[in-house]
C-alpha cells in the first residue's frame, strides 16, 4: 500500500511519532470495524473470503502451509477489508457462504463469549503496533462447533500509523475436543472424589449391618449409573444377601443362603483380595463356565465383584452390574475398589457394633425379669432405657415379687458402673433380694440382708436400693430406701409429690446396716413411681430439677397432657419414658417400675391380714399393731380394735420370746348371719406348748394366757407339722 502524501508546513517538520499522535484516531480499531470515522467501502461481491491478490510469502512457505493445514490472512485496518486464502475460508467454515469482508461480520461469526476476547486483544495490538494472537469458537453452518487458532501481527505506514494486520490460522478442534474432554474428565475427577468422601461419611454413620446395606444399595455412583448393587456377606462358606437394588425379589432370594462355589468370580475375589471385572457376557462364560447359569439368570451383560476385606480377613463381598458391555477404565476400577475398601470397614464395624449389641440385649433380658407377674388388686409397667453409648447394659434392675399373704414387694435398684460386670453383680443381687422378700421378711429385713450379700460377694461395688412392700388389701406401703431415690406418687386429684423415705447407706457399704422403715398410704387409683436417677439427673439437669420435671410429668400437667388421674399405666410409662434425655445424649440407664392400687373389689378391702414377723425384728411387732389397727377400722368394726391390738401383741410376743424362729400372724374377719366375727392366729415352728399359770405380784411375765383368756370369746393351741398355731376370736 502507497504512503500518504506529507503534509505542507514549515521548515522544521513534525517526526514521524508526533505525526501519528495527531493524525491517528484515538482508536484505529473502533475506526476500523465501523466505529466514528471510519470510511465505508462497499464489499466486493463474491462467496467467502476475497483470495488476496498479492503473495507476500515465499514460495518454500506455502507447501509448508498447505501440508499442516495453515491459513493465511490479511486485514487491511484503514479500509476495514479483510481477506483470506481459501484454507483460512475452509477453517472458518466459509466456503460457499456470503461473507461482507468486514471485521464485524467476522466477529459475529465466533462464540459469544469469544468475541470479546478477540476484540480486546486485537485493540492491544493495533494500539500498540505489536502482535496477537486468540483461541476462539465458531459454529460451522450445520450447527457444529469448531475451533479456531490464529496469530497476527499490526504492520505501520511510512507514518508510524497502524496499516495491515497479517497473520496465520490453523484448525484447533481437535484441541477443543481435548480440552473438552479434560474438562469433563476433571468435573467428573471432582464428582467421584467428592462421591467418595459423602460415602465415607454415610457409612461412617451408618451403625447396624441393615444401615450399611441400605446406604451402599442407594449409593449414585458417580460416570457410572449401574443397573444392579448387591452387598453379600459371606458365612461359614454360604453369601447371606444383605441387601440389594436392581434386582426382582425372586432372584435375589434365590441366591441368599446359598453356598459359594470356589469357580464363581465372587469367590475368586475373595480369594485374591483383589476385584474381579468381567466386561461382557461372552467374557464371563469363557473365564467363569461352571458359573454361568447364575450370571445368565441375572440378565447383565457385564460385572464388578469387589472383596470386602477387613483386617486381612474376607467379610463379603459386593457386586456392582450393569445391563450393557462395560470395559471399565482405570479410574473406575480405582473408584469401585476404593467404594469396596470402605464398605469393608463399615461392615465390619457393623457386625461388632450388632454382635456387642446382641450380646448386651440377651444379658440384660436375662438379668431383668422376663414378665412382671400379675398380682390382684394392682397394675404395674416397667421401662428399662439402656444408655445411649457404651455396651447399652449395666446394673440398673427393677423386679416385682409377690408376696405371702397376696400382698406384692416392689424393688428398684442400681449396682455401681455401667459394664457386663456390674450387670452380673446386679443379677446376683436380684435373686438374692428376691430370694429375702418372696421368704416374708420384712422390708428392713430384706434390705438389711442384701446388703450383707452384696458385701460378702467382696466385689468393691455397691449398690442403691428401695423396696417397697405393698399391702394389696388396704393400699399401706412400707418402703426402705438405701442411698437410692424417693418413691414419686400420684394421688387420686391428679397431683405428684415425692414421698420422703428414711434412708440409710446404700447396699454392700456396711454389713451391720439396720435401715428404718417408712409407712405411708394410697387411696384406689394411685400410683407410686420408683424409678433410677438417670430418669432425673443429667449433665445439664440437677437432682432437684429432674424430681420437678418427673411430678410435672406423672402428674400430667405439661401441655397437651391428659390430666385424668384414671390415665392408662401403661401410657403413663410411655410418656415418662419419653421425657428423658435423648438417647445419644444420656450416659446413665433409665429403671421405672409404676404400680398403681387399684382398690379392693366391690370397694370393700380384702378382709385378711397376713404378716412375718422376724425372731430378731421386735420393732416389727408395733408396725403389725398399726396396720392391724388400720385394718379393722377399714373392715368396719372398730369396736374390736384395742382388745385385739392387745392380743395380738400378747402371741406374736409370746412366740418370739420363747422360740429362735420367725412367726407368721395372720387376722381374718368373717361376716355371719349380719355379726362379724375376728379370727387372729399366730404360727411357729417350736413344739414347746404354752402353759397357763398365774404370776407372782412382782413378775414381769405370765399374764400373757390370762388376758387372752379373759378377753377373748375363745381361744386355743391347734398342732401343726412343724409347730404349733395359737389363735383367738373376737365377736362384734
Amino acid at each position: 500500500m502507497a504512503a500518504e502524501p506529507e503534509a505542507p508546513g514549515p521548515a522544521r517538520r513534525t517526526p514521524p511519532a508526533q505525526a501519528t499522535r495527531n493524525e491517528t484516531p484515538a482508536n484505529p480499531l473502533r475506526t476500523a470495524l465501523g466505529g466514528p470515522g471510519a470510511r465505508a467501502v462497499p464489499p466486493p461481491s463474491g462467496r467467502g473470503l476475497p483470495t488476496r491478490t498479492g503473495d507476500s510469502s515465499p514460495e518454500w512457505l506455502e507447501p509448508a502451509m498447505a501440508a499442516n493445514g495453515i491459513g493465511s490472512f490479511d486485514w487491511d485496518i484503514r479500509r476495514d477489508v479483510l481477506v483470506g486464502d481459501q484454507r483460512a475460508c475452509t477453517i472458518l467454515g466459509l466456503v460457499g457462504q456470503p461473507f461482507d469482508r468486514t471485521s464485524a461480520s467476522f466477529l459475529a461469526l465466533l462464540h459469544p463469549e469469544d468475541a470479546p476476547v478477540v476484540r480486546r486483544r486485537v485493540e492491544r495490538a493495533v494500539a500498540e503496533l505489536g502482535q496477537c494472537g486468540a483461541y476462539y469458537r465458531t459454529v460451522f453452518p450445520d450447527g457444529e462447533l469448531h475451533a479456531v487458532r490464529f496469530r497476527g501481527r499490526v504492520l505501520a505506514d511510512a507514518f508510524g500509523r497502524p496499516s495491515r494486520m497479517v497473520g496465520f490460522v490453523w484448525d484447533a478442534t481437535v484441541e477443543l475436543h481435548k480440552r473438552e474432554r479434560a474438562d469433563e474428565m476433571a468435573a467428573l475427577r471432582e464428582e467421584r472424589s467428592r462421591f467418595i468422601k459423602e460415602a465415607a461419611r454415610a457409612l461412617s454413620e451408618a451403625v447396624t449391618v441393615r444401615d450399611v446395606a441400605r446406604v451402599f444399595t442407594e449409593l449414585p455412583l458417580p460416570g457410572l449409573g449401574p443397573d444392579g448393587l448387591a452387598l453379600a456377606s459371606l458365612e461359614a462358606g454360604r453369601i447371606a444377601l444383605l441387601g440389594s437394588s436392581g434386582y426382582r425379589n425372586a432372584l435375589s432370594d434365590q441366591f441368599d443362603r446359598i453356598p459359594l462355589a470356589p469357580t464363581h468370580p465372587a469367590a475368586e475375589a475373595i480369594r485374591q483380595r483383589a476385584p474381579v471385572f468381567v466386561s461382557s457376557r461372552e467374557e464371563y462364560r469363557e473365564r467363569f463356565p461352571e458359573a454361568w447359569d447364575w450370571a445368565e439368570s441375572s440378565g447383565r451383560s457385564s460385572w464388578a465383584f469387589l472383596p470386602l476385606v477387613a483386617s486381612g480377613r474376607p467379610t463379603g463381598v459386593c457386586v456392582v452390574s450393569f445391563d450393557d458391555t462395560r470395559e471399565l477404565d482405570a479410574d473406575e476400577r480405582t473408584l469401585l475398589s476404593t467404594l469396596g475398601g470402605l464398605v469393608a470397614q463399615s461392615l465390619a464395624r457393623a457386625r461388632l457394633h450388632d454382635a456387642e449389641h446382641e450380646l448386651a440385649a440377651g444379658l440384660q433380658r436375662v438379668m431383668l425379669p422376663r414378665t412382671v407377674p400379675a398380682v390382684p388388686g394392682v397394675s404395674t409397667a416397667v421401662r428399662y432405657l439402656a444408655a445411649g453409648s457404651g455396651l447399652q447394659i449395666g446394673g440398673d434392675w427393677y423386679d416385682v415379687v409377690p408376696l405371702p399373704g397376696g400382698h406384692v414387694g416392689l424393688v428398684i435398684g442400681d449396682v455401681q458402673g455401667h459394664d457386663v460386670h456390674a450387670a452380673g453383680i446386679m443379677g446376683q443381687l436380684r435373686i438374692a433380694l428376691r430370694a429375702y422378700a418372696a421368704e416374708g421378711h420384712p422390708p428392713a429385713a430384706v434390705m438389711a440382708r442384701a446388703s450383707r450379700f452384696l458385701a460378702d460377694l467382696d466385689t468393691d461395688h455397691f449398690a442403691t436400693c428401695t423396696y417397697a412392700e405393698v399391702n394389696v388389701d388396704y393400699g399401706v406401703v412400707y418402703a426402705v430406701r438405701a442411698g437410692h431415690l424417693d418413691p414419686v406418687v400420684r394421688r387420686a386429684d391428679g397431683t405428684a409429690h415425692p414421698v420422703p423415705v428414711a434412708g440409710g447407706l446404700p447396699l454392700g457399704v456396711d454389713p451391720d446396716e439396720e435401715y428404718r422403715v417408712t409407712r405411708f398410704s394410697l387411696d384406689p387409683g394411685e400410683t407410686v413411681v420408683l424409678c433410677t436417677d438417670g430418669l432425673v439427673e443429667a449433665r445439664d439437669m440437677d437432682l432437684d430439677t429432674g424430681f420437678a420435671r418427673l411430678c410435672a410429668t406423672v402428674s400430667g400437667r405439661l401441655p397437651g397432657i391428659d390430666e385424668s388421674p384414671r390415665e392408662p399405666l401403661e401410657e403413663l410409662a410411655d410418656r415418662i419414658a419419653s421425657q428423658a434425655a435423648d438417647t445419644s445424649e444420656r450416659e446413665d440407664d433409665i429403671a421405672l417400675l409404676l404400680l398403681r392400687w387399684d382398690g379392693p373389689a366391690g370397694g370393700r378391702a380384702a378382709q385378711q391380714l397376713r404378716r412375718r414377723i422376724g425372731q430378731a425384728d421386735l420393732a416389727r411387732i408395733a408396725e403389725l399393731r398399726g396396720e392391724l389397727r388400720d385394718a379393722l377400722r377399714r373392715w368396719g368394726v372398730p369396736e374390736l380394735i384395742d382388745t385385739a391390738e392387745l392380743l395380738s401383741s400378747e402371741l406374736v410376743t409370746n412366740a418370739i420370746r420363747h422360740t429362735d424362729r420367725d412367726a407368721m400372724f395372720t387376722a381374718r374377719l368373717y361376716q355371719e348371719h349380719g355379726r362379724a366375727r375376728l379370727r387372729v392366729e399366730v404360727e411357729d415352728e417350736s413344739d414347746l406348748w404354752p402353759t397357763r399359770r398365774t404370776p407372782g405380784e412382782q413378775a414381769s411375765s405370765g399374764r400373757g394366757l390370762m388376758l387372752v383368756e379373759a378377753l377373748a370369746d375363745t381361744w386355743g393351741v391347734e398342732p401343726r407339722g412343724t409347730g404349733k398355731r395359737m389363735w383367738f376370736e373376737l365377736s362384734s
